[in-house]
């Protein structure tokens, strides 16, 4: 991997509520937080799991109506903003593959273009019924603002996925997600993206959505945090629209110190683990 200059990266976490009974409301909703965070000079914007087509379908016809392929005018149009400030943009899709599948995938898109996609590979509770399930693994791809480790919501509850995105390279583990609000504060999967990245000693960018859909009421739990577990930036109180922004010097993660004398990856022992 080619090395990234030692830098303050600004990263954009979009919170916004896509809208399941009007997807092209939730697709405009997602350019607009995107643009102006490019506009706020961020160079990694992130947004939420299935920002173009909301979450609660009541049908596998619905969620097809939404589907869109990679290569169509929703990441053309991501590509467009990215291009505008040399960003980088992650976000969550509801993905029509060419051989007619269903994902609820994520893409990388730069100024040239798709670097990326990842089709979920953990599908949460009802999304069984919707998509198919990814068979590829989780990307860590090289970008100009660093290398980028790509999962989706419920992956990070497998800590065999991020751990193989920290081993992997990552500077950065970005997640869009729609958490659906567990009553706890702070919330249990904000707790465990802190705890993520200090275990592998990388960035974490979670995006969750906002809002409530057809009864359903999601977290407003975005968070950044650094490789030591400090937290960079959270989302406010209640599942608010909100744009997170924090500057993060991505090449910190390279570092794996774990003390004077211990190194958190060096000092594996994989050959004794079941």
């Amino acid at each position: 991997m080619v090395d990234t200059p030692a830098r303050d990266v600004r990263i954009a976490c979009c919170q916004i509520q896509p809208d399941v009974d009007s997807p092209e409301s939730g697709a405009a909703r997602a350019r607009d937080a995107l643009s102006a965070a490019i506009d706020g000079h961020a160079q990694i914007v992130v947004l939420p799991e299935l920002c173009n087509s909301g979450y609660v379908f009541r049908s596998t016809y619905e969620a097809r109506a939404t589907a869109v392929p990679a290569d169509g005018t929703l990441l053309a149009g991501w590509a467009e903003e990215a291009a505008r400030g040399d960003a980088i943009v992650i976000g969550g899709f509801c993905e029509l593959a060419e051989d007619g599948e269903i994902f609820n995938s994520a893409a990388i898109v730069g100024r040239e273009g798709v670097l990326a996609v990842y089709r979920k590979l953990h599908l949460w509770d009802q999304e069984q019924r919707w998509f198919a399930r990814g068979e590829q693994p989780a990307p860590v791809v090289q970008t100009r603002h660093g290398r980028v480790g790509l999962g989706i919501c419920y992956d990070i509850e497998f800590p065999e996925l991020t751990r193989g995105l920290a081993l992997g390279g990552a500077d950065l583990i970005v997640l869009p997600a729609n958490w659906p609000h567990d009553g706890r504060d702070p919330p249990m999967l904000r707790s465990l993206a802190v705890t993520t990245a200090y275990l592998n000693r990388v960035f974490i960018a979670v995006c969750d959505r906002a809002g409530s859909e057809r009864g359903l009421e999601f977290q407003g739990g975005s968070v950044i945090a650094a490789p030591d577990g400090s937290v960079l930036a959270v989302a406010g109180a209640g599942a608010h629209s909100e744009t997170l922004i924090a500057d993060c010097e991505l090449q910190l993660a390279r570092d794996k110190g774990n003390g004077p004398n211990n190194d958190a990856f060096a000092d594996r022992r994989p050959e004794h683990y079941m």
